[in-house]
Parts: C-alpha cells; sequence; structure tokens
C-alpha cells in the first residue's frame, strides 16, 4: 500500500493560485454490471475523445492525461488519435492497468484479482512492465505517470512502479474502501497530496479529488463509513443527510456528480488548504452506450457541458489554473528541500 507521510506533504508555493488537473482512465468498453472479461476489449470510443478537446479543453488550455492500459495501448485506431493529440501537445500519456485484460494472462479472473495489487509480486511486475512497454513502443515516449485499475494498488506496487521509472501515482481516493470485494482501503488518506519513496526514488502521490460537504464534513471520516453499513443502508442514512446538506460524500467527477456539486467540494476543500484538485472520468463515457452515466445523446451534452461549467468557474472565478501531472510535479518539486 502507498502510505502517506505527514512530514512529506507536497505544496506548492503559497501564493500559487488553485491547480486543476484533467486524469482521464482511458480503457476498453465493457459492462460495469457483468462479471470481468478477458473478451471485452474494444476501444472504439477512443474515437470521441477529441470532441471534448473541440468543445472544452482547447478553448481552455486544458492538458489532460490519458492513462491507457493494454487494449488502448495495443489497438492502432486508438493509439493514431492519442497520438495525435499528444503530438500537438494536447495530452499526456500515463498507464492505466486492467489486469483481467493486460497479460501475462495467469491469473484467475475475478473480482480479487482484479485489484492488481492482490496478484503476485512477479505477475503484478510482469503485467505493468509489458504495458509500459507497450505504451513507450506505442507512443515512443515512456510514461512516468501511473493509475492503478480499480485503484488496486497492494504492498508491492510503490517498489513496481519506481522501478520501471514512473514518477507519479494517481490511484488513491481519500475517505474510501474497496474492502468488500477485496480491494484497497484509503479511508485514512485525505485529499492533499504527498511525496513518498520507494525503490530509492522520490514520487508524487496526487490522489484523486474526493470529500465531504455539509454541515457534518469535519466528522465526515467518522461518520461515512457508519452510513456504508448494512442497517444505516436500509434506513437509507447517507441518502437522509445528503438531502438535508448534513453530509455528503463527492467525488470531483461528472460521473455522479454535476457542476454544481463539484463547484461545493472544491469549495470546501479550499478551506482546508486544498491546492490541487483533480477531475476524473473514463474515457468510455464520451460515447453513449458504454458506461451508466451517458446512455444518450443528451446523457453526453450534459456531460460534456458540466465539465465546461466546472473548468470555466475555476478559471474564472477561482482564479485558477490548468496544469499537466509532470507540470504539477514539475511545480511542486521546486519547493521540496
Amino acid at each position: 500500500m502507498l502510505l502517506p507521510n505527514p512530514n512529506t506533504t507536497a505544496r506548492l508555493r503559497p501564493d500559487h493560485p488553485p491547480v486543476l488537473l484533467v486524469i482521464v482512465d482511458t480503457e476498453e468498453e465493457f459492462a460495469w454490471d457483468q462479471p470481468f472479461n478477458r473478451g471485452s476489449v474494444g476501444t472504439t470510443s477512443i474515437s470521441g475523445q477529441p470532441h471534448i478537446h473541440e468543445r472544452v479543453y482547447d478553448r481552455l488550455g486544458i492538458v489532460p492525461t490519458y492513462m491507457v492500459d493494454w487494449p488502448v495501448a495495443t489497438t492502432p485506431q486508438s493509439i493514431a488519435t492519442l497520438h495525435a493529440l499528444m503530438k500537438a501537445g494536447q495530452c499526456e500519456i500515463g498507464t492505466h492497468l486492467h489486469p483481467w485484460v493486460s497479460p501475462p494472462y495467469e491469473e484467475t479472473v475475478s473480482p480479487f484479482n482484479s485489484y492488481a495489487g492482490n496478484l503476485p509480486r512477479q505477475l503484478e511486475y510482469d503485467k505493468l512492465r509489458l504495458l509500459t512497454s507497450a505504451i513507450t513502443d506505442a507512443f515512443q515516449r515512456s510514461p512516468v505517470a501511473f493509475k492503478a485499475g480499480r485503484y488496486g494498488v497492494g504492498p508491492n506496487t510503490a517498489e513496481i512502479i519506481a522501478s520501471l521509472g514512473y514518477q507519479i501515482d494517481a490511484s488513491v481516493v481519500p475517505y474510501t474502501a474497496f474492502t468488500i470485494d477485496g480491494g484497497p482501503d484509503f479511508s485514512a488518506f485525505d485529499e492533499h497530496p504527498y511525496w513518498f519513496t520507494a525503490g530509492g526514488g522520490d514520487l508524487l502521490e496526487l490522489p484523486v479529488t474526493a470529500g465531504f460537504c455539509g454541515w457534518l464534513r469535519n466528522s465526515g471520516p467518522a461518520i461515512y463509513p457508519i452510513t456504508q453499513q448494512s442497517w444505516a443502508k436500509t434506513v437509507k442514512l447517507g441518502g437522509i443527510l445528503a438531502r438535508t446538506r448534513g453530509l455528503e460524500r463527492i467525488r470531483l467527477s461528472p460521473e455522479g456528480a454535476t457542476a454544481g456539486d463539484m463547484m461545493r467540494l472544491t469549495q470546501a476543500l479550499m478551506r482546508t488548504g486544498c491546492q490541487v484538485y483533480s477531475l476524473t472520468y473514463h474515457s468510455p463515457s464520451l460515447v453513449p452506450g458504454h458506461t451508466p452515466y451517458v446512455r444518450s445523446a443528451a446523457d453526453l451534452a450534459q456531460f460534456v457541458e458540466s465539465i465546461r461549467s466546472y473548468c470555466t468557474w475555476f478559471q474564472q472565478e477561482l482564479g485558477g489554473v490548468f496544469l499537466s501531472l509532470s507540470q504539477v510535479r514539475a511545480a511542486m518539486a521546486k519547493q521540496v528541500g
């Protein structure tokens, strides 16, 4: 597990404007409500990614990072689409490991094994080594940013990514546990980036931006786990708290949050001194029919508008700036020492 160290919080200079990152889990299409399947490797939705560049990112100067997995990194048309964006300076390319569709295929496909950190150390290493090589060959550039599929880091992940030359991890989801089917527990993690040492090198953790809003937000880390217990779900305690604005857990993503939700979360986290915000979503959501969040053309239009509205607000109302992952790491490295 990647463990935080309160003595190594990563900071920008005190007068730096707030920073927004955009991180896209760039992956194959598969049915989210069905068992994991090695045969689900279609990547037709990658062709839909330039749409949001035309509508939002290029107009605002946003350079997202596409965290690419094996099916994307080995499909010529998907490579061509993303390579063109990268060559034009419109994106960066990172790595996203979905172990069930990434060779070598030695493990049984199961929910537990869908978290790469649960695999034997050598198998986790071999999968990421092959994926890193495939991405390097496809894009003629070695990736330096990693995000575990399903956020599935484990006891060997930090050392493995360091050994393969990665400098940034973006796998931590604050205040969240994935333990119901064997995943990691990030309940003790907060929203602030931090440095950690692995394999003799210093890596930067850029957590997914998630947190609490409402008048109970300061007690959120203690109260939220209670709302996830079976009795609390039966009486819909979490929904009651959210509707009354007592406590809401929000992730900075158009998948499940409105632009207004994301604005309220950002304002709440700014009061805690948060400097860096990561907006995340899955690449298949930019084509209708592939994720629960975008089923129709109308859903897609609303999805894109939510991103546009939030990013515009972040820039115009907060005076925020947009950086790529490599840019924010360079800025934070200047503050070390």
